[in-house]
């Protein structure tokens, strides 16, 4: 029997560029930056101080009233996961279906780390003993007696709570999937639904990522790494995939929110279809927890796998939103693995990264560029890398400097290579009826 095909019918976001799709998208088509100086804590003494904010009062407004009671069980992150699942299933149409058993949730998400208050809480009721640190125990008493800690703190630290509360929000009955592999969350959960769909397993899918790591203790992980960005002229320019004077990442939140559907289904019920998602390609580098493979074998695994899940050539594909984290190494590896996969056509392929303007959503980002993408697609326009100013002889491509470039296109790779070596790819494609 013929595979089945897999379409879009609806997109969400929340970014730093803006409250939903259509303003992220037009941000990004101008070139403009999220980047600023960290508000939700005093980054003052840290060699990185700088992150991509979603705006507190954008969350505020567009929360739907009658999921309030689900605001207890939601950390920052999901509160954006349900703004931009709601933006998709109402373009979606999604609350006309009947049988809400054939509707899935697939989402990457990490659940969200303690803040100091949290830990402030905590800490005078531990009673050390002699021997270590780690040596005592906790007096449950008078942390009792105490009060005022909020019981639900451990269930919004779960890492599969944003695909219950979306769950729940949205009535989706059917398959719930919660995926955490870094920053290749929101690509892996988009594939697997798409997966899930092909098999007959469900007939829509509500898929994404979400992310909301700018806290202290959250951030200051990826400080201790050296993996964040430390020299930068302004926040708005830190950010600069591929051009030679990169030096690290830009940590960022947001929300992606994708609505699947077995064409079939979408189109018996006359929903719009605004993409196609033509193959997923997943891998892991079996390397390091830290590096990628030096020449990028995960990437080329993933990439090559997306390609033959769609059945389409290397040559066939006419633009690549790149995973392009500002990081010497990724840059540079990722590079590597396209020229791999493509051969020549590497050259002629425009490659370009949304991180420049967004930073890193971690597991957000592969659902957050691969609606840009499709959007892209839509509007015949590839979305640039901006901060591009000084050529690296080890990245040679085209990488779209600094303009969003006019140009038709119908068939996208959008890679997402997360940390530890789990690797995603997805194959879109500019919906045509054939």
């Amino acid at each position: 029997m013929p595979r089945k095909r897999v379409v879009v019918t609806g997109c969400g976001l929340m970014s730093p560029l803006g409250p939903d799709a259509a303003s992220t998208f037009a941000a990004a088509r101008e070139g403009r930056s999220g980047v600023r100086r960290l508000r939700s804590f005093d980054p003052a003494r840290l060699p990185c101080q700088i992150g991509g904010e979603v705006e507190t009062a954008w969350i505020e407004e567009r929360e739907n009233p009658a999921h309030r009671r689900l605001g207890k069980f939601s950390t920052r992150g999901v509160r954006m996961m349900r703004v931009a699942a709601a933006e998709a299933a109402a373009a979606a149409r999604l609350g006309e279906l009947g049988d809400r058993s054939r509707i899935g949730v697939a989402l990457g998400s990490h659940g969200e780390h303690p803040g100091v208050g949290d830990l402030m809480q905590l800490l005078p009721h531990w009673r050390p003993a002699g021997g270590g640190a780690w040596q005592g125990s906790w007096d449950f008493g008078s942390f009792a007696r105490a009060g005022g800690y909020d019981f639900l703190g451990f269930y919004r630290r779960k890492v599969d709570v944003a695909t219950s509360v979306l769950a729940v929000a949205l009535d989706c009955q059917g398959p719930a999937v919660s995926i955490c592999s870094a920053c290749a969350a929101g690509a892996q959960a988009v594939g697997e639904a798409a997966r899930l769909i092909r098999d007959g397993k469900a007939d829509a899918m509500l898929a994404g990522g979400c992310e909301s790591a700018l806290s202290y203790v959250g951030f200051m992980g990826f400080v201790l790494l050296t993996a964040l960005v430390e020299k930068y002229e302004s926040p708005e320019k830190a950010s600069r995939p591929f051009d030679r004077k990169r030096n690290g990442f830009v940590m960022s939140e947001g929300a992606g929110a994708l609505v699947l559907e077995e064409l079939g289904h979408a189109r018996a019920r006359r929903a719009p279809i605004l993409g196609e998602v033509l193959g997923y390609g997943d891998s892991a580098d079996a390397f390091r927890i830290t590096d990628m493979h030096p020449r990028g074998a995960g990437a080329v695994l993933a990439m090559r796998g997306a390609l033959r899940d769609a059945g389409v050539e290397p040559a066939q594909v006419e633009y690549i939103n790149a995973h392009g984290t500002s990081t010497p190494k990724n840059d540079s590896t990722e590079t590597l693995a396209i020229k791999e996969v493509f051969g020549d056509h590497a050259k002629r392929v425009p490659v370009s990264s949304n991180k420049s303007m967004l930073g890193h959503t971690i597991g957000a980002a592969g659902a957050i560029e691969a609606i840009l993408t499709l959007e892209g697609m839509r509007r015949s326009e590839i979305l640039p890398t901006i901060n591009y100013e000084n050529r690296d002889p080890k990245c040679d491509l085209d990488y779209v400097p600094n303009e969003t470039r006019p140009a038709a296109h119908r068939i996208a790779l959008s890679n997402s290579f997360g940390f530890g070596g789990q690797n995603a790819c997805l194959c879109l494609g500019r919906f045509e009826d054939a």
